[in-house]
This record gives C-alpha cells, structure tokens and sequence, in this order.
C-alpha cells in the first residue's frame, strides 16, 4: 500500500498528506518523552555513556522552541550535484530541535533507468538529458566551461539541502539523530514493491590496477531490494560490462568518468546469472553527509574532510548520531550518496548505490556550553551507535587546508593508509584522553588491546581508517 512514497499511486498526493498527518502524534510523543530532554537514550546511561553529558543536553534543550517537521523532497531544484558550498542558498532554514524527512537520490540511477527513474517525477527531473536539455547541468566542483559541462564531473554525489540551523556558528557543534532510514521504491509498475541499486566495480576501485589477466575492465552489478522492508537482504540481478557511453551532448565516455551517464541496454551484455544463491545483508546508510566546509566557495563532493561528507562508512544509518565541527554560519548540511549495503573498504568504488529517505533531528550544541564536555575540541566528524563510537581518521583530516591552493587536485596523488592509520590513532587517543581521563599510557594500551581499526574505504581520494571502541568498556569508570 502506497504510503505516501509510491509516486504512481493515483492517490499519492492524498497519501503523503495522510503520512506526514500521521506523524504528528508519534513526532509529539518522541517530543515529550525524556530523549529529547537528555539529549538522547543514551545518555541516560549509568556513566555517562554519551557524548552528550546530562549538563549539555540541558544546555542545548532550553535552546528548543516549539519544533516542527520539515520535508525535503529531491529533484532538480532541491539538490546539488558532485560538491559542497558555503555558498548555496538554504532550501529549508530550522530550528534547533526540529526533524526534517529528506530523499536522496543515488548518481548511478541511470545504470538501470527503467528501474530507477522511469515514472519518479524527482529522479526524472535530476537525470534528464537531451541534446536539448539537462536537468541539473552542473555536476561536480569544477569549471563552468569544462568540455563535459558546467562542473566537469569533479565531484559525483547527488546531494539534497542544504538544510540551514538557526543560530549555528562556526566552533559549534551540530548533532545529527538519524531516526529512519527506509528505501525509495521503484516507480516503475513494473517493479512495485521493489527498489534497485547499482554496484559499479570501476576504475578508481582498489582492485583495478591487479585484476587477473590482462585487459582491465568495469562491471557493473544491479541489485534488488525489498521496499516494504520485509526481506532484510539484496539480492543480484545481473550484470554487464561498461560498454561506452556517448552521452547526449555527443561526449564519447569509455569509463565512467561523469555522474549520471545514460545507459543503453540495448548496447549491453547482462548476464542474469550472477551471484546465484546469495543474499546480501542490507544496512542502508549515507556515504556523503555533512556540512560546508569554509576554505573553499565550491568543494568536490568526492573526498571526506573535518565537516564530513563522503566518509562511506555503513555505520552512519538509522539509529546512529552524528557529530560534525561547524565551519560556516547556518552549518548547511546536505546528505546523499545512499547505499542500501557497503562493506568496510568500499574496495572496487562503490557499494550498492540506491536511493534511500532519511527522517533526521537537528540539535545544536554552541560553543560556550562545550567547555569540559567531550565535544569541547571537537574538529572531526564522529559517530555515536547504541553501543560504540567511532571515530573517522583521514589521510588528511582536513585536507583543504593541508594541501595548500592546489589541495582538490593534489588529494587524489597524496592519499594513504599510513597517513589515515596515524589520524585514527592520534584522534581516538585524544578522545580518551579527553573525554574519558586517560592518561596517554593508559589510551595507549587500551587502544592496543580494545579498540578496533578498520578501513572505512580507500576510493574517495582523501583515504579512511575508523577507530571503535566500545561504550560498554566505560561502565564503570565515574563520570
């Protein structure tokens, strides 16, 4: 039953009307009860298991007015493509304390238009191609008179927002509930009740440069996903070789080197026999989400930096919060990038690429109310689950300013694990420096015997490495 997502519904306007009615008394509910209050379940936790302190979250609520629901649609006048922007003009301003449902599209849709954007009046507005016309001519960071277009395809992520806090400053900290994640069904009668997502084992994946056998090659693999949320695992449709795209404007593209490329299955070999027997699990999330960072007027979407963005960490999905330093007045966060699943590393360049809507909370924390909380030096994005927190190292952790003048460019030649291995490191120990009162001794042997390090993904130029350490550890240690 259309519930207000299925767009070839004839009652679908009736039906999202109905939707966003009935989320007021569970949203007034979620209001009155102690989790907005504490800022959070988890701070209600015996020692103070949150970033969130009792004394801040006070701090932050009295800052609440009455907080309303917001909901941000994507299409072509509601996203931008391939890059972040202090310059950008907000497409929702809000409150602290307020939630805002937000649809995100994925950039490789047209991997499989009749799947992903046939009858999706949003998606058809973002991908639309002529000789005639573009929809959203500008993809990427790049120049306006790129040979590809405006943009050049310097940056590939469709991004929804930006969505501006009031009040937000730069040397706050703006909190990030993710309360829902659920994923954007196929408009396409065809396929109701089903959502798709494409895996693209492409050039800037890990694994290109040692492939068995001599000649290097891009495939791509078309996933299906339940939308009713009944299956909890994808599964493979089929794939096929990139076979070379001319795209509309007469640009031959022998890679995939622009977003949102049309595929001609007509001039495709899929094979339907692929992956046969497995089921992937799904944790849906957002690899880009974030805020403007303020070094730049236009920031490839592309690497990962302090205000976040494309981290492609699978952690940052329903239930998790995120924590993000504020760089420009308003924050102005935007999300996309959603996979349906993502396995640390990200390793042939993308996980399974599928559009997702995500209901979100805002909380800001201002900088004169973080002095002795664990959020006090905060200049990195950070994840907060039930159980751990995480902690991004980068490569570069803020690379805009590392890398001089030329940094969007030099990122993608400077890139390396040792450099995002030594980041993670020094960040988890000075959070438990900091935030737990550890000595560097003591940080040092529990990061050795009780602290996981992962590689979040090493395609996104500016390379990752998570640290996890679990809250659990701290049960015991006073406040």
């Amino acid at each position: 039953m259309c519930r207000g997502d299925d767009p070839t519904c004839a009652a679908f306007a009736e039906h999202r009307l109905r939707y966003r009615r009935d989320m007021e008394p569970e949203r007034r509910s979620f209001l009155k009860s102690s989790f907005v209050a504490t800022g959070g379940a988890a701070a209600l936790a015996a020692g103070g298991l949150s970033l969130v302190n009792p004394a801040l979250a006070q701090s932050s609520a009295r800052r609440l007015k009455q907080t309303a629901h917001y909901h941000l649609p994507a299409n072509a006048e509601t996203i931008h493509w391939g890059y972040f922007s202090k310059t950008l003009k907000p497409q929702v301003e809000i409150e602290s304390g307020d939630f805002v449902t937000i649809e995100t599209l994925t950039h490789h849709a047209n991997d499989d238009a009749e799947r992903m954007v046939t009858g999706d009046p949003g998606a058809e507005s973002v991908f639309l191609w002529t000789k005639e016309k573009k929809g959203v001519p500008r993809r990427g960071a790049g120049p306006e008179d790129s040979k590809l277009g405006p943009g050049g395809g310097l940056g590939v992520h469709i991004c929804t927002g930006p969505v501006a806090i009031r009040g937000a400053e730069p040397g706050d900290v703006l909190e990030v509930r993710i309360l829902d994640v659920a994923p954007r069904p196929s408009a396409n009668p065809k396929f109701k009740g089903r959502t798709f997502g494409s895996n693209a084992a492409a050039w800037w994946g890990y694994h290109y440069n040692d492939m068995l056998g001599a000649k290097k090659r891009e495939v791509l693999t078309i996933y299906e996903v339940d939308a009713t949320g009944e299956r909890d695992w994808a599964k493979a449709v089929y794939s096929f070789p990139w076979p070379g795209v001319t795209d509309p404007d007469g640009h031959e593209h022998p890679t995939i080197d622009y977003p949102g490329l049309p595929v001609d299955h007509t001039k495709t070999k899929r094979s339907f026999d692929v992956l046969k027997g497995i089921r992937v699990p799904i944790r849906p999330h957002f690899g880009t989400m974030g805020l403007a960072p303020s070094e730049a007027d236009m920031v490839n979407s592309i690497p990962p930096s302090y205000t976040g963005g494309n981290i492609d960490n699978w952690r940052i999905g329903k239930g998790a919060t995120m924590y993000y330093p504020v760089a420009v007045p308003g924050a102005l966060f935007s999300v996309g990038d959603p996979h349906a699943s993502q396995g640390d590393s990200e390793l042939c360049g993308t996980a399974i690429e599928c559009s997702l809507t995500g209901t979100f909370q805002f909380i800001l924390h201002k900088r004169a109310d973080l002095a002795g909380t664990s959020l006090e030096s905060l200049d990195f994005p950070m994840i907060e689950t039930a159980d751990d927190w995480v902690l991004s190292g980068f490569s570069y952790p803020n690379y805009l300013k590392d890398l001089g003048p030329d940094a969007q460019n030099a990122i993608f030649q400077k890139s390396s694990l040792d450099l995002a291995m030594r980041d993670a490191f020094r960040k988890m120990r000075q959070f438990l420096m900091q935030a737990k009162g550890l000595t560097e001794d003591e940080a040092i042997s529990l990061m050795s015997v009780a602290v996981d390090f992962g590689i979040t993904q090493v395609v996104d130029g500016n390379w990752g490495v998570h640290a996890i350490v679990k809250k659990a550890i701290f049960s015991e240690r006073p406040a």
